[in-house]
């Protein structure tokens, strides 16, 4: 000025750090703040404390998002992948730092993974044919028949994504990374012993959880399902289980067999009301009007 002072400008300061920064972490990979300020063509615009860098849509998460007008005003970490600060020109991502993020949590999640072993996960998506669950940067399958000791028709009808689980590592091919989980291996088989807790004449309560044409399935304990035959629901002559049952139905029944080694149980519920013909003689003798 006039005085012989040098006059700077704190914001042009200021301006000069924040690039520091920005070449900082475009040189040596360092993560750097920014907020989201607006979604333009091919991505977004973010602020990185004051210069505007370019996010890329194909930048912006491991997956595509939905709803991309919800990230802005946002905050989160880039990693600068180009900078040019004389045409003040900066593209960022967050894929990238979530991808590096992903693969040193995969790396040390690896480390856990051994058949046999009882880990943590949570549900990532649900199939017809079983639930992939995320071990933390790696995917595991837990098949249909896995699920559960009971009879399961969908993965969904027990569980739901984002549920959290233990689960059972029950193969690992590290060849093509595939790993099998199980979630009932979790719990001890309900089968073993069942012949003393289920013994022929015993008489429980069940649960209705499946009708065929030729029976109904009843739930008689934690993943226990026994068979009531239709020709053991009734006394009297019906032409399908529906006339008798419905699902959800809580029934009686008398246990008739048990073949644990094939885990089957034959059960019966005209049993459990006694057999009407026994006495017969005693409540009807020849020549009761009736």
């Amino acid at each position: 000025d006039d005085k012989g002072y040098l006059v700077i400008s704190k914001a042009k300061a200021d301006g000069f750090k924040v690039w520091d920064e920005i070449v900082e972490a475009g040189d040596t990979g360092k993560p750097i703040e920014g907020v989201i300020t607006e979604r333009i063509k091919g991505g977004f615009y973010v602020n990185l404390k004051g210069v505007i860098a370019f996010l890329p849509g194909s930048q912006v998460d491991l997956k595509p998002v939905k709803n991309q007008d919800k990230l802005v005003g946002q905050t989160f970490f880039f990693k600068v992948l180009k900078y040019n600060k004389h045409k003040n020109n900066v593209i960022v991502s967050r894929r990238t730092l979530l991808e590096e993020e992903r693969d040193a949590l995969k790396k040390t999640t690896l480390t856990h993974i051994v058949e046999g072993a009882s880990v943590q996960g949570t549900v990532k998506n649900i199939t017809d044919y079983g639930a992939f669950i995320d071990l933390g940067g790696v995917d595991g399958l837990v098949h249909l028949s896995d699920l559960s000791w009971g009879k399961v028709t969908h993965p969904s009808h027990v569980l739901k994504v984002g549920d959290a689980v233990t689960v059972k590592v029950l193969k690992y091919n590290e060849e093509d990374g595939k790993i099998s989980l199980g979630i009932k291996q979790t719990t001890e088989d309900p089968w073993l012993g069942i012949g003393q807790k289920f013994s022929a004449g015993t008489r429980v309560k069940g649960r209705v959880v499946n009708l065929t044409d030729y029976g109904a399935f009843v739930e008689i304990a934690p993943g226990i399902e026994g068979l009531v035959h239709i020709s053991e629901m009734s006394w009297t002559k019906i032409k399908h289980p529906s006339q008798k049952f419905k699902v959800n139905d809580a029934v009686e029944v008398a246990v008739l067999d048990v073949d644990a080694a094939n885990k089957r149980i034959s059960l019966s519920t005209k049993h459990s009301d006694g057999n009407p013909w026994q006495e017969i003689e005693k409540r009807y003798p020849k020549g009761t009007r009736i």
